[in-house]
């Protein structure tokens, strides 16, 4: 028996080909109030630098927008690069975030860069801040939220809000990271699932329970296209296929329109390459995704799924998401 877990949204708040940033952060905003009518659990974006096609860069902007719109979903980041910034101005920017809309603030972080190296240097003016010092700058974080006196100054907005705390990963090194602070792992399967076993036997075996998390908690990245029908399904996945592809081949650009039989225009190499990719992918008709979800679950035993599905058409990629929740239902049931 499949267990039931939690469902949450995952969105790169993608800009369209002939479209502008404005309309990815409105869609954005119309898929999280989409969600909250759903009952998902929560709406996180992620930091990107530098990519035309993605427009939360400035991710504690875009999600005040989201905010602004929904009411009871919990918001956050999918996360924040922390390497990029002072654990300070994350802590006034989240802290702020909480004054607005109390109680739906999460704070994934993570350690790449989420940009190219020249990207990076535009972003912190020097590159003398180190991935490597991610576990410090993650306990600098947490203490300018929990308002801690030790550090000599004050966050504020920020301290005493104790905005929770998640560890995001695609590599063994944040699953011991979570695990030695006790905090919630998140590991990006949805594109990069080739540590993720290994990864969550590390995570769960070495967890240390901390005030934030008595247990282990498991977050995993799952990609859902779903559609009334297994063609449609394999059609509207294209968009997402071809910015893949795109970003393998060094030109990541707008997401594009879906194209007819791409998967198969491809050479079997590329083809090889996007299977292993996506592996924590499910494509197809309502049984199918539900069975590719199933087997997902049992695999991983995940507390959660978090989904995204980049699809061109707003309308399609509503209905997938409300296929999705369907499912969840039915494995809750």
């Amino acid at each position: 028996m499949t267990k039931a877990v939690k469902f949450s949204i995952l969105d790169l708040s993608s800009v369209l080909q002939g479209g502008d940033v404005r309309g990815a952060l409105d869609r954005s905003l119309a898929l999280a109030q989409h969600g909250e009518s759903l009952g998902y659990e929560r709406f996180w974006m992620a930091e990107h630098h530098g990519m035309e096609g993605i427009a939360s860069a400035a991710t504690a902007v875009a999600l005040s927008h989201i905010g602004q719109g929904t009411k009871t979903i919990r918001i956050g980041a999918g996360g924040i690069m922390l390497p990029n910034h002072a654990p300070m101005v994350i802590a006034e920017q989240f802290g702020t975030l909480e004054a607005l809309y109390p109680g739906r603030i999460d704070l994934g972080l993570g350690r790449a860069p989420g940009s190219d190296q020249r990207t990076a240097q535009a972003l912190r003016r020097n590159l003398t801040s180190d991935a490597n010092e991610f576990p410090r700058d993650v306990l600098e974080l947490q203490a300018f939220l929990a308002g801690d006196d030790r550090l000599g100054i004050k966050a504020t907005p920020g301290q005493g809000t104790n905005v929770p705390l998640y560890i995001l990963g695609s590599s063994l090194f944040g699953a011991q990271l979570a695990a030695a602070l006790g905090l919630p792992y998140a590991f990006a399967s949805h594109f990069a699932p080739q540590m993720l076993d290994e990864a969550l036997t590390i995570y769960r075996r070495d967890f240390k329970p901390s005030e934030q998390l008595a247990e282990p908690y498991v977050i995993c990245g799952f990609n859902i296209f779903a559609a009334d029908s297994s063609e449609e399904a394999e059609f509207h996945a294209t968009s997402m296929l071809q910015s893949f592809v795109a970003l393998r081949t060094g030109n990541p650009g707008k997401l594009p329109p879906p194209v007819e039989g791409y998967r198969e225009s491809l050479p079997p190499q590329a083809q090889s390459i996007l299977e292993q990719t996506l592996q924590g992918s499910a494509v197809g008709s309502p049984d199918e995704v539900k069975q590719g979800v199933e087997r997902f679950i049992q695999r991983t035993d995940a507390d959660e799924l978090i989904i995204a599905g980049s699809i061109f058409d707003q309308t399609a990629r509503e209905k997938s998401y409300a296929i999705a929740a369907n499912i969840r239902e039915l494995i809750a049931a």
